[in-house]
């Protein structure tokens, strides 16, 4: 089943625009979610902003947002000064450039959407657009206001659609070469890369969304259904205990690591 239409706009290339829809690419509605109860009356518990110091509950027209100064004081702004800054979205996707496909890392990605015509009037545009970049190895760079923010997204063809991902801000990502350059470079001995890799040769399957279900959700939900039926719950889940001592030898763990593959 589609999902709802998150947002409507335009997807503008110079004097070339078109009428879109974006939805979001992911979801978490499947999620199990639980409410908070009074374990004495089963009632629901109901969240209320408290004053820090006396304890007692602030009304709605009293909330105010601040920026904290010191340990006890704090900048306190006016909903007029906040909605000075605030950015006004205008409806459009104006692609300001491209660059190669392959130069932004997976870690700029942040939240994808998909991105499609919103009528048929404007899929010829939208399709040119689309093929275009496809055919050049590249991406659209856009700016859009989302959650009230302004975001850099970036536009990438997949398959008869758009995919719009949300970039992370540049202050959000860490330097990797502050991490990984304190990783020893050595090369690793050949005979344990060629029993590493007949081992990654054992275990090489095709992909499947199977492959990342959550197994804790199945287990919830099979200890609700218990309960809703009055049966006691399942038992739970025996995780096997780790191996105990250190390996003495990474190529005799490795021996045994594929005989344990090839007889299962």
């Amino acid at each position: 089943m589609a999902g709802r239409v998150f947002w409507k706009g335009y997807l503008k290339l110079s004097l070339v625009t078109c009428a879109v829809t974006m939805t979001p690419a992911t979801s978490d509605g499947e999620k199990l979610k639980f409410h908070t109860l009074n374990r004495k009356t089963g009632h629901r518990v109901v969240s209320r902003y408290v004053d820090a110091v006396t304890g007692k509950a602030v009304k709605d027209d009293d909330e105010a947002r601040g920026f904290a100064r010191d340990e006890n004081s704090y900048v306190l702004l006016e909903d007029d000064e906040l909605e000075a800054v605030a950015l006004e979205s205008t409806r459009t996707i104006d692609i300001e450039m491209f660059v190669p496909g392959d130069s932004i890392g997976w870690i700029w990605r942040d939240t994808p959407h998909y991105l499609l015509p919103a009528d048929q009037v404007g899929a010829e545009a939208f399709a040119v657009i689309r093929a275009a970049m496809t055919a050049t190895g590249t991406v659209g760079i856009a700016r859009l206001v989302l959650a009230r923010r302004e975001r850099a997204v970036m536009l990438e063809p997949r398959g008869t659609g758009i995919v719009i991902w949300s970039l992370r801000y540049g202050d959000e990502v860490r330097d990797a070469a502050e991490y990984f350059d304190t990783i020893d470079a050595g090369k690793p001995a050949p005979k344990l890369m060629t029993l590493v890799r007949s081992l990654i040769k054992e275990r090489t399957k095709p992909w499947n969304p199977d492959m990342v279900q959550d197994p804790v959700q199945d287990r919830l939900l099979k200890i609700i259904a218990a309960k809703k039926k009055g049966r006691k719950r399942p038992a739970p889940a025996k995780t096997p205990e780790p191996a105990s001592g250190n390996v003495i030898s990474i190529l005799d763990a490795l021996k045994k690591s594929i005989a344990s593959e090839k007889s299962r």
